[in-house]
């Protein structure tokens, strides 16, 4: 008997590969440092936080990763996204284009669109740290292209050593300037760290159409978002959507100190509309 037409088309349909689903676009949210499930690999360990669209960037990339002594993440590579890394403890022994420098805990690193990179841990233990990519609408542009030639007024690949940061007294605690620059792919890259002390907040709840990120480096953030409050440990990483109403307040006992990252792309809104 034959079988009929339709029933052929969906057993073909059946048997077709279903198509991966889009990443769904990430909001804000807090990730806590013992939320975050733990992957052997084959140099370490790896903890996976983000892998999505923004509401301003084509894809937010974040991981965690632990190099064990001795071994390399990867050889040097290069890529459009461009990407910093924080060292949280341990020693690696940084490579941009050629180059070696060695780093300690909380060092940053940035790594320019298309400039050949990596890292290996070059101490007696292992070295844990947090990797964060940003993918604007130019960094499909720049794909397969050479690495743009230096320029002042963008951020090229540069290492920010721990011991270099002038800490500068502010009414909470302290505040270490990182860099306030654009970039080979976003609008402009700015990143600072703040020291509050216990039963303080930097500034009152706020919005604006930067994105922003956060990296506990140690003690204790209490973070409201929209009204809803989560408590964030150290390791812990905020991402706050563009335009939503956030702040946070050292609810420990010691001060608390924490990386702030705010990202601007082509696609960020000039000015807030009302909510």
């Amino acid at each position: 008997m034959r079988t009929p037409l339709r029933w052929c088309l969906i057993l073909l349909m059946l048997s077709l590969p279903l198509a991966a689903a889009e990443p769904a676009p990430l909001g804000s949210t807090v990730f806590t440092w013992e939320s975050l499930a733990v992957h052997a690999t084959g140099v370490g360990e790896r903890r996976d936080v983000a892998r999505n669209p923004t509401a301003t960037m084509q894809e937010f990339e974040c991981h965690i990763s632990t190099l064990n002594p001795a071994l390399a993440s990867h050889p040097p590579h290069t890529h459009p996204q461009e990407e910093i890394i924080i060292l949280r403890d341990g020693e690696l022994d940084v490579h941009i284009n050629g180059t070696q420098t060695r780093v300690g805990p909380g060092a940053l690193f940035f790594f320019a669109a298309n400039d050949p990179h990596a890292v290996q841990n070059r101490g007696d233990k292992p070295a844990t740290y947090f990797v964060f990519n940003f993918s604007s609408a130019t960094t499909t542009r720049l794909r397969g292209q050479a690495p743009l030639p230096a320029d002042p007024g963008r951020l090229g690949s540069r290492i920010f050593q721990w011991d270099e940061l002038v800490a500068v007294p502010t009414k909470a605690g302290e505040r270490r300037d990182v860099i306030d620059l654009p970039t080979a792919t976003l609008a402009n890259y700015e990143c600072h760290v703040t020291t509050i002390g216990p039963g303080l907040a930097p500034h009152a709840p706020h919005r604006h159409p930067d994105e922003e990120v956060l990296l506990l480096k140690e003690g204790q953030l209490d973070v409201t978002i929209n009204g809803v409050t989560t408590r964030a440990t150290p390791g812990s990483i905020v991402f706050v959507s563009s335009g939503d109403e956030h702040g946070w307040k050292n609810t420990g006992a010691t001060p608390a100190t924490y990386y702030v990252m705010r990202i601007r792309t082509e696609a960020t809104p000039a000015a807030l509309a009302m909510k």
